[in-house]
């Protein structure tokens, strides 16, 4: 086992970390993606269907940034640890409004009311087996981040743990005004984040990611660049 963090390549390091950055850079279509992703996580919640909120999964971004506070963590890069924070909170900030936006106008439509169904109720239960899987998952993202032929299990993994829909249903309970429905489910993603970033933290931690730190300040300038410079084209367009 122990030479499972052993056997990473200087190049995968390196790899893993300029995708990371880019991944979770706070470029306007992260928000849009991270924004579409909760129209599909409410449509799934009002509809209780499980298989859409599936989907909303799969094409959140979140992941990333929040294993990017994880690698600043671990490389103690308080720019690093900043810049992915200030891209969760501006997803929240998008999210949650979002969120109640649809649920105020699409929720009396489809019949939901003060009564939460099943799989509302879901996203209110912060437990012990949430944090469990929210620890394994975090271990498993921040594995296959840097072992390149295990990339494709990251859908999965962002299937197994719960970020998105908790922020849907803060945005359900605050269009409802149910304050015990807001409180509960943003405690989930708070709780499931937390513990992501601690596995991730570990893994990054005895994959010894912390001496690639050179590569993330190269890769957050040239990341920050190019958002400036895509700014700068778009007024120009204007």
């Amino acid at each position: 086992m122990t030479t499972l963090f052993k056997s990473f390549s200087e190049k995968d390091k390196t790899a893993a970390v300029e995708r990371l950055i880019c991944d979770s850079s706070p470029r306007d279509d992260f928000f849009l993606m991270t924004v579409l992703s909760v129209f599909v996580a409410v449509f799934g919640l009002i509809a209780n269907s499980a298989s859409v909120i599936i989907g909303s999964m799969l094409i959140a971004p979140l992941m990333s940034p929040i294993l990017g506070v994880a690698m600043g963590v671990v490389m103690a890069d308080q720019k690093l640890i900043s810049r992915s924070a200030v891209t969760v909170g501006k997803s929240i900030l998008f999210s949650v409004p979002s969120a109640a936006i649809v649920a105020a106008f699409f929720g009396p439509l489809a019949g939901l009311d003060g009564n939460m169904n099943t799989e509302i109720a879901a996203r209110l239960r912060p437990d012990v087996i949430s944090a469990c899987v929210a620890f394994a998952a975090g271990i498993a993202a921040s594995y296959a981040l840097v072992r390149p032929q295990l990339s494709a299990t990251l859908p999965g993994v962002a299937v197994s743990v719960s970020l998105i829909p908790p922020l849907a249903v803060t945005g359900i309970g605050i269009a409802h005004l149910k304050w015990s429905v807001i409180a509960n489910s943003f405690v989930l993603f708070l709780v499931n984040a937390a513990l992501i970033i601690f596995a991730a933290t570990v893994v990054f931690s005895l994959v010894r990611l912390y001496a690639k730190k050179p590569v993330a300040d190269r890769a957050m300038q040239k990341e920050d660049a190019q958002i400036k410079k895509d700014k700068e084209v778009a007024k120009s367009a204007e």
